[in-house]
């Protein structure tokens, strides 16, 4: 019987859980060996090998009644991942994962299996990795997002709001107009948020291997949005390559070159919207606490701003 199977829940992802969680984050966490096992039992699924985690899920290798292999993804129902099913059930496979099931009550999915340890961060050549992501994002945006989803309209507005209150925190000067000038670029923009199918986290680790297609992306948030806000995550992926390399601010605008020009994105727009990111993501390390911008965000912004000058 699966229910007889030892589920062992990863250190790192019950800190996880705890940290950002707090009370409702452990309940979770000592409700999980519990909660796998009923889905093992329920979708008469073997448990076939250990598991991997991210931040917030679970995935465990597993082999249905017909000996096709698969994999359980379990995470909490929140906002965050209520999505996740919406856009793969419209992907349907293409470029992504498929879903297999979905039980909406508990957030947990059954999903093709992919090679988990073979991501495209593993590709060794960083302009091959970046031209495979961009074929894929090319794919997953090209479809309209179904109703149901977050929308960049809302987000951007609500960053906009929050960005008098966020600013203060910074502690040097040069961030936070930085941060004003993120603003000011999505200010421009935010009449017009676009309506495509955004992936919202594709970096080289959210897309690994498969059997019927090369690369699959995984972990999408999806948004429905422009696409030029799904291209930061490629930005700053590899960022001690970039370092290494000795010309940062050109890796950066080869990176963004070789994503719009795929796309076939207005430069301009898309710097707009990839300066968004790099707001939201300065507001959320504001939020958590913190008094300085995070590098490399700052210099991918700087970047783009310097180019789009010339």
């Amino acid at each position: 019987m699966s229910t007889s199977i030892r589920i062992d829940v990863p250190d790192a992802l019950a800190a996880s859980h705890s940290k950002h969680g707090g009370e409702s984050g452990r309940a979770w966490i000592a409700a999980l060996p519990k909660l796998a096992a009923d889905f093992l039992d329920r979708w008469a699924l073997r448990l076939d090998g250990p598991g991997r985690h991210g931040m917030a899920s679970l995935v465990l290798p597993v082999t249905r009644a017909d000996g096709e292999p698969a994999a359980l993804k379990l995470q909490p129902v929140s906002e965050e991942h209520a999505t996740e099913p919406i856009g793969l059930r419209v992907w349907d496979g293409e470029a992504a994962v498929r879903l297999l099931d979905h039980d909406p009550d508990t957030g947990t999915m059954l999903l093709e299996r992919l090679d988990a340890t073979r991501p495209l961060s593993s590709v060794a050549d960083e302009t091959t990795a970046v031209r495979i992501l961009a074929g894929l994002l090319v794919r997953l945006v090209s479809v309209p997002a179904p109703e149901g989803l977050r929308r960049l309209a809302d987000i951007a507005a609500a960053m906009l709001d929050e960005v008098p209150r966020a600013v203060p925190g910074l502690a040097d000067p040069a961030d936070r107009k930085l941060v004003r000038t993120c603003a000011s670029a999505v200010a421009e923009l935010v009449g017009e948020p676009g309506d495509r199918l955004l992936h919202w986290d594709l970096h080289y680790d959210n897309i690994l291997t498969g059997q019927r297609e090369p690369w699959l992306a995984i972990d999408p948030k999806p948004l429905a949005g422009d696409p030029g806000f799904d291209l930061l995550p490629a930005l700053d992926n590899r960022w001690e390559e970039a370092v290494a390399s000795g010309d940062v601010a050109g890796v950066v605008l080869r990176r963004f070159d070789l994503l719009t020009e795929a796309l076939g994105l207005d430069r301009q727009r898309a710097t707009g919207w990839t300066l968004g990111r790099v707001l939201q993501n300065a507001l959320w390390d504001i939020e958590d606490g913190q008094t300085a911008l995070e590098r490399a965000q700052v210099t991918i912004a700087t970047t783009l701003l310097r180019h789009r000058a010339r």
